[in-house]
């Protein structure tokens, strides 16, 4: 990393030089040699030039890489926004929809699960839609499958509470485990762990995998807000901050 930011910085002080004193396939290696330690010095005597050659570097990375997430989000918006699965919370009709890549067993989900509960209750025009993205173990694929099968087989006001009680969770997600929260909601638990394995249930989780991948993402939580995707956590703040830039 150092290397690539001292050549970074040693570029933009060379650009400075007359054009003829930049060909470096012409000089002898005498010359090269002075030319490097020219630069070497240029950097001691003026260390604050790497770090404005990183900020430039950076801001342009960011710029390229926001670019590069609005077409990925054009270019997929259907099944992002209107997979026909997907669980819609918040107010259906709401001005801006805000979508949720999340696994049950990530602490960063957790989080942010607050910070979105209170988002959709101070801000009553969000439309939210949660993806089941399981990626950290078994585990993980045990309860979006458990999520799933819920909201197949009992709705979304039972997925809904399934989803709230395996975020608060934090003890081990077993079949066990599943089957007593499934009871303290009334359901039906045998139903739903039938449904567990089957195609359907299987099907969602693998789109919304697929639909991840050609989105590039590689971490939960993930988020949506209208064109943009918002890779990491956001507190509420933050969140409710690009929201209201998105309204205008």
């Amino acid at each position: 990393m150092l290397r690539t930011l001292l050549a970074t910085a040693a570029l933009g002080w060379s650009l400075a030089l007359p054009a003829a004193a930049l060909d470096l396939n012409q000089m002898t290696d005498e010359e090269r040699a002075i030319f490097r330690e020219e630069v070497r010095a240029y950097l001691m005597d003026n260390p604050e030039v790497i770090m404005e050659a990183v900020a430039v570097l950076e801001a342009r990375e960011a710029a390229a890489q926001a670019q590069a997430d609005l077409s990925l989000v054009s270019d997929n918006a259907a099944d992002i926004f209107d997979d026909g699965f997907s669980w819609v919370g918040g107010n259906p009709d709401g001005d801006i929809t805000l979508v949720e890549f999340l696994d049950y067993r990530c602490g960063f989900c957790k989080r942010a699960h607050g910070e979105v509960a209170k988002l959709l209750e101070n801000d009553g025009n969000i439309r939210l839609i949660v993806k089941e993205f399981p990626i950290l173990g078994e585990q993980s694929l045990l309860a979006s499958r458990f999520a799933v099968a819920t909201k197949q087989i009992a709705g979304d006001e039972a997925y809904k509470g399934v989803n709230d009680a395996l975020m608060a969770m934090n003890g081990d997600v077993t079949m066990r485990t599943l089957r007593r929260m499934a009871s303290t909601f009334g359901l039906d638990a045998d139903a739903i762990e039938a449904r567990m394995d089957n195609d359907a249930v299987t099907d969602e989780i693998r789109r919304t995998r697929a639909l991840a991948q050609r989105l590039q993402i590689t971490g939960t939580p993930t988020f949506v807000l209208e064109d943009e995707l918002l890779r990491g956590f956001l507190p509420y703040d933050e969140m409710q901050a690009l929201i209201d830039e998105k309204r205008g």
